[in-house]
């Protein structure tokens, strides 16, 4: 029977963002450090008085190694996670097959530590053992859902992705601003840039936009800033 147009179901819903985490985490991270690095790199480059050819390849080369440098250590450290995961969803799934009985009541009393009552518990736990016994113990005995579940390539194609996005930024600068001015443009929109990021995911990520702009662009400007105080201690140009 179709539902009545009025009906609560159907006008209700909801946009839930934890399926966006994964992904999520690693372009904020790879955007801001394609942002940060190789502005550091085009700054440095450019205040010990290279030429402008040798600004942008050495801009050029820092996207291309830190791009591949990102994706791989994004796709070793989730897959390191990823394995873990297996691990224990198959000592889950031998458990499961040689201690049903320990495993049912396992369950119920993770459900009654949620606070439902132990008939009621018990119950629960027997349908969803009969619906998908191995899914019900990832999910409420692991914490693993199929939203959260590590997923390596994902990770390193997103963090090499946005590395690559941000780094086009101080790249940008060194072909449009004066020569004399490269350190000084590419800083200013350095700043501008991960302010536009980190609004940006804050967006996506259904956080206020404000407030992640001021974080990653409060971050990002002490990074520069202690590299700017480094190259002062050691008498060098940054």
């Amino acid at each position: 029977m179709p539902r009545h147009p009025r009906d609560p179901l159907q006008r209700h819903r909801e946009r839930h963002r934890t399926d966006r985490v994964g992904w999520l985490r690693a372009a904020v991270l790879g955007a801001n450090d394609g942002i940060v690095s190789i502005s550091g790199l085009v700054v440095g480059v450019a205040a010990a008085g290279a030429m402008p050819s040798t600004i942008l390849m050495t801009g050029v080369a820092g996207l291309v190694a830190g791009a591949m440098s990102m994706a791989a250590g994004e796709y070793v450290s989730v897959q390191s996670q990823a394995d873990a995961e297996a691990a224990d969803v198959a000592v889950e799934t031998r458990e499961l097959r040689e201690m049903p009985e320990g495993e049912l009541a396992e369950l119920t009393q993770i459900y009654v530590k949620r606070g439902l009552d132990p008939a009621l518990a018990r119950q629960v736990a027997e349908q969803l053992t009969a619906h998908d016994a191995l899914e019900a113990h990832m999910r409420d005995e692991l914490g693993i859902t199929d939203a959260l579940r590590a997923r390596p390539v994902q990770a390193a194609l997103a963090s090499a992705a946005a590395f690559t996005v941000g780094a086009l930024l101080p790249i940008a600068t060194t072909l449009l601003a004066p020569p004399d001015r490269v350190a000084l443009v590419t800083t200013v929109a350095t700043l501008v840039g991960l302010l536009a990021s980190g609004g940006l995911a804050a967006r996506v990520g259904g956080a206020p936009v404000l407030r992640g702009a001021w974080r990653v662009g409060f971050w990002g400007a002490m990074a520069m800033a202690a590299a700017a105080l480094v190259g002062r201690l050691f008498h060098v140009s940054v």
